[in-house]
């Protein structure tokens, strides 16, 4: 149980939550391990399957408190919120802003600089853990340009100009991804992003790994009531979850790309668990996906101080923490979309 902002966050799987006055209640096996006023909260974020009272899904109704529910693995299932919640009213504005360049580059602009900070921090960390492993030079080399790409994002004037500094950002912290692989570099390989299909093992982790992560930035937003479709760097295209898009950008190479170098450099997976297609896609195996998944759950329990919150949360959290921002910026709360910016 983990109270942000005025979201209550239901992570223990095991959970019942009820109705007692004005308080919701958390029970486990039977008993009473949480109790929370309901006179401040204006929603409730459960993950799991024990259920909730109809008691207390029609308190929260009447009191426009939004209560959220979502599966095991993070993904949306549905939603009970009250007749003058706001969705609508949240979502009109978020069309809006995505209509309007100016805005919508603003929003961009944050979040592909939280992007490459956030990229410039992964190489930083791997030259002052492994400094004596690496040549770390190349690395630091790649660490300025990134520094520098900082500054000119906050100078871009026009979404193609930033999509292009975050491209050109991408590739140079990718040139240097396979130095900070550190073991099984015999069997491990990477010499550049390719997807659709992924042609190397690393290439087929990363591609898997960044599926389950716009998975977590699909279920944020649509828990906090905005539209996972409609972004404001990613166009819209039938189909494609763009905002959730947007969101992951900064969230890739802290959550998703060390997680990855984590898997093959503390040998949790093996060259063995994948196999090659005649079209020269690498899929991996049943086995390194049960394994694959099982390590990310574990990594989403770990915990770490949320730099904007300065608050203790779990890295599970992180997307929802920023959708929550995202929404409290839409609807003016926030004067600016404070990135997750990680160090």
């Amino acid at each position: 149980m983990k109270r942000l902002l005025n979201t209550l966050y239901i992570s223990n799987p095991e959970s019942y939550l009820s109705l007692d006055g004005e308080n919701v209640v958390v029970r486990r096996d039977e008993k009473e391990v949480g109790r929370v006023p309901l006179h401040n909260i204006d929603g409730i974020v459960s993950m799991g399957f024990a259920g909730t009272s109809p008691r207390l899904m029609g308190y929260c109704a009447e009191k426009n408190i939004s209560l959220t529910f979502l599966s095991t693995s993070g993904r949306f299932l549905a939603t009970i919120c009250g007749e003058s919640k706001g969705n609508v009213i949240l979502r009109k504005e978020q069309y809006r802003i995505s209509d309007n360049k100016e805005q919508s580059l603003r929003i961009a602009k944050n979040m592909i600089l939280g992007k490459v900070y956030n990229s410039k921090w992964v190489l930083e960390r791997t030259i002052r853990d492994y400094s004596l492993r690496l040549n770390t030079e190349i690395l630091k080399e790649k660490s300025e340009y990134l520094t520098a790409s900082i500054k000119s994002i906050q100078q871009a004037t026009a979404m193609d100009q930033l999509r292009g500094m975050e491209g050109e950002a991408a590739s140079v912290y990718f040139s240097v991804f396979d130095t900070m692989i550190l073991q099984q570099k015999d069997k491990f390989q990477f010499d550049k992003r390719n997807r659709r299909p992924p042609l190397d093992k690393v290439n087929a982790l990363l591609s898997f790994t960044y599926t389950l992560l716009v998975s977590m930035c699909k279920s944020a937003l649509e828990t906090v009531g905005l539209d996972a479709y409609v972004g404001f760097m990613h166009t819209d295209r039938p189909g494609r979850a763009s905002l959730a898009l947007d969101l992951m950008e900064e969230l890739r190479s802290v959550l998703a790309d060390r997680f990855v170098l984590t898997l093959i450099n503390k040998k949790m997976i093996h060259a063995s668990g994948f196999y090659q297609k005649e079209n020269g896609a690498v899929i991996m195996e049943d086995e390194t996906r049960k394994t694959v998944i099982f390590a990310w759950q574990s990594k989403k329990q770990e915990e770490i101080v949320h730099p904007f919150l300065k608050e203790k949360i779990e890295w599970g959290m992180v997307p929802y923490v920023q959708a929550l921002l995202l929404a409290r910026y839409v609807r003016g709360d926030l004067d600016a979309y404070p990135p997750f910016l990680w160090k």
